[in-house]
């Protein structure tokens, strides 16, 4: 169409052009063909004007399509999330960061948490890297743009971040930074409740100066993501308690079964015992109850019953550990596993059950059930220890009538057959054994000794504060010995005792029973309560013995300077005297004796005068220095001493 035909543009043409696609070219189109055609000053600039006009239409028009966009990508948006926020909140963090970098059409965009007690954010998620330097990035007071826009409570955007000098730099970042090629980038702050805080990020690697509306829909996102956090970190909370209720409610029920299990074992346990069932019989149905090996020992340690497979244990580990659960008054556990139950009955110690559970004992259930197992045990051992106590009152009778010293013949032939129907047999080697407690309850000592006679097939008799055995066997000092060892630990004090024997025969009884007692005496007045003797320990002094008051008080009138002297001066002058005596009052011969120069001796003696004055030599006063250092080094070796030059040698030797 030539210039001539065609018609000059008028407003009507920018209306029709603004109700077109492709408006934008078109009003361009408009003001080229009014000049071409020559319109006049005025009509260009109507038509500049109309065009100015609709060119801010289509602006406004693009601005809404765009916010429109927006919307819906926000929409979309909280509809992934919330699917996320199903599966978990890294889930949500992701689909945040994703849906961040598609918002805004951006390279990289990423997701900080602040959680830490000094105020760093951690990168938790990121959507569009190239490196693995972002995730678990920290972010530390006051660096970085996300840091700035959470102290400011407001976004914070540059499109340079590298040439920013308004930011607060640091070489961990820059170094991330570079590594993703990153320039223009953006942080708005989230705040949510239950004390969740973060930043999320929008990055792009060319220099980018961001909009109003661009940041503005980054907030909205961060305030979807922040809500969507909150609620996801309560539904994880709310399916952790689910989950730890449900765990709850099954240990619970599993608690309960197992108490009604026990219970119904219990049941069966009390109906054993009623119907009089052997210990063998009871230990076998609690062991299989609770689930494990259990055996029942005696207070001295024998065992009494016992079902499964139990470790061997050394027997002063076992001993300390009844020890431990008869002052505890309850289970106390092994280093295995195996645990020990004290069993008392009437407030007597009966004995001790050692249990090994299939399964280690967690809580309070398994000592309590075993607890309950126990006490049927002690029911059981109770109900025997009754019938062995009303056979042990003939044998107690027994006793006393055997240590009575105006039976008859008449009466002897009885006793004689009283003992074989009880199974004391006369012709059979017997020793009698003394104990006595020194302090601590008498109470229980009886109760042992009752036990310990009907282990031993003995008879046992209790006068004062002693107790006395009748126990067959051919060793008084081994007999001693063993009592001593089982009863101290039980009473918790020293227990002194005087054994005698073997004899055989009834009449021999009340004469063994003497000796040992007269042992017992010996021994306190040597001052060695806690310790252990029989007649050929003592030799005479078992007989002399009983008619002195103290005997240290003795040996220190007489020999009180000379033995001071040894033990502050390390001589051995004490030992020098008894040489010196048992030589026949011959310094040469105790010389010889001693390993040293007959002049050593005469030195020697010369200062034991200057101790114990110049009539120490007379008859009267020798007999009294004998005796007192004979009574010396029995004492010694009754206390377990070493004379000084024994000491050194085992000194030397262990050096």
């Amino acid at each position: 169409m030539s210039p001539a035909s065609r018609r000059l543009p008028t407003v009507m043409d920018v209306l029709t052009a603004l109700a077109e696609q492709g408006a934008a070219h078109r009003l361009d189109e408009l003001l080229l063909d009014a000049r071409t055609l020559g319109a006049s000053t005025q009509q260009m600039r109507e038509l500049e004007q109309a065009v100015a006009l609709g060119s801010s239409v289509l602006d406004r028009f693009a601005q809404a399509q765009d916010r429109e966009a927006t919307l819906v990508s926000l929409v979309d948006t909280s509809r992934d999330l919330a699917e996320a926020m199903a599966e978990s909140v890294q889930g949500t963090l992701r689909t945040a960061a994703q849906r961040a970098r598609r918002l805004l059409r951006v390279d990289l965009a990423y997701l900080g948490l602040h959680e830490q007690a000094d105020g760093s954010i951690t990168v938790v998620a990121s959507e569009g890297d190239v490196t693995a330097l972002n995730i678990g990035l920290r972010v530390t007071a006051p660096f970085g743009i996300g840091r700035a826009a959470l102290d400011k409570g407001a976004p914070f955007s540059t499109s340079d971040y590298l040439a920013d000098p308004s930011i607060e730099h640091s070489e961990e970042i820059d170094e991330v930074v570079r590594a993703e090629g990153l320039r223009g980038m953006v942080a708005v702050p989230f705040r949510a409740s239950g004390g969740v805080s973060g930043a999320l990020y929008a990055a792009h690697r060319e220099v980018r100066w961001f909009t109003a509306q661009e940041i503005s829909s980054l907030s909205t996102l961060a305030s979807l993501t922040a809500t969507t956090i909150g609620t996801a970190r309560l539904i994880e909370s709310l399916g952790a308690q689910k989950a730890e209720l449900e765990s709850d409610g099954a240990q619970a029920w599993s608690i309960v079964g197992a108490h009604r299990r026990m219970e119904a074992a219990y049941d069966h346990l009390l109906t054993l015992v009623d119907d009089g069932s052997a210990l063998e019989t009871i230990t076998e149905v609690a062991a299989t109850a609770l689930g494990g090996a259990l055996a029942v020992r005696e207070l001295g340690g024998e065992l009494l019953a016992a079902h499964g497979r139990l470790p061997e244990y050394e027997d002063e580990i076992l001993t300390q550990r009844s020890l431990d659960a008869m002052a505890a008054g309850e289970p106390v556990p092994m280093d295995d596993g195996a645990w020990v139950a004290p069993v008392t009955g009437g407030g007597d110690p009966l004995g001790t059950v050692l249990f090994l559970p299939d399964t280690p004992f967690t809580g309070q259930r398994g000592p309590r059930a075993l607890r309950m197992v126990v006490r049927t045990i002690a029911l059981s051992l109770l109900r025997d220890r009754n019938r062995a106590t009303a056979e042990g009152r003939s044998r107690d009778a027994l006793f006393e009538a055997l240590l009575a010293p105006d039976s008859t013949g008449l009466a002897w032939r009885q006793l004689g057959e009283q003992a074989s129907r009880l199974g004391i047999a006369p012709e059979t080697p017997y020793v009698v054994v003394v104990a006595r407690p020194e302090g601590g309850s008498l109470r229980r000592a009886t109760a042992w000794a009752t036990s310990y006679a009907h282990r031993k097939q003995g008879l046992k008799s209790v006068r004062g504060d002693c107790l006395s055995l009748l126990l067959p066997g051919g060793d008084a000092a081994a007999a001693a010995q063993a009592a001593h060892k089982e009863l101290s630990p039980l009473v918790g004090v020293p227990v002194t005792v005087g054994a005698a024997g073997p004899r055989t025969g009834l009449l021999e009884v009340a004469g063994l029973h003497a000796d040992a007692q007269r042992c017992l005496t010996a021994l306190t007045e040597l001052g060695s309560q806690g310790s252990v003797a029989t007649p050929e320990q003592l030799g005479f002094l078992g007989v002399l013995l009983t008619d002195v008051l103290s005997v240290p008080s003795y040996v220190e009138s007489v020999l009180g300077p000379v033995l001071a002297h040894d033990e502050q001066r390390y001589t051995e002058f004490a030992r020098t005297l008894e040489v010196y005596f048992a030589a026949g009052a011959s310094p040469r011969r105790a010389a010889r004796v001693l390993h040293i120069h007959p002049n050593t001796v005469a030195r020697r003696l010369d200062r034991i005068t200057e101790l114990l004055g110049e009539n120490w030599q007379e008859p009267g006063r020798t007999l009294e220095i004998q005796l007192a250092l004979r009574l010396h080094r029995t004492r010694n070796t009754l206390l377990g001493r070493l004379p000084r030059t024994a000491r050194r040698q085992a000194d030397s030797g262990n050096a």
